[in-house]
């Protein structure tokens, strides 16, 4: 599980207009959430290939 430091997401919440829905900021953190688990699994050699998609999901590419 990925941890986040208070000063990303108050940033992140700064960046909000003024008068925002709670599924903004869901969509935000939920966002936050994915691009920091990307980053964690690139640091960690988690990674897959651009041949190695194009293999799978090549027939639907065409």
């Amino acid at each position: 599980m990925n941890t986040f430091e208070k000063k990303h997401l108050l940033k992140s919440i700064e960046d909000l207009p003024d008068k925002f829905s709670l599924d903004e900021l869901l969509d935000k953190l939920i966002f936050i959430h994915k691009i920091e688990t990307g980053l964690e699994q690139s640091k960690n050699g988690q990674l897959t290939s651009h041949e190695d998609v194009a293999k799978k999901f090549g027939k639907y590419l065409s």
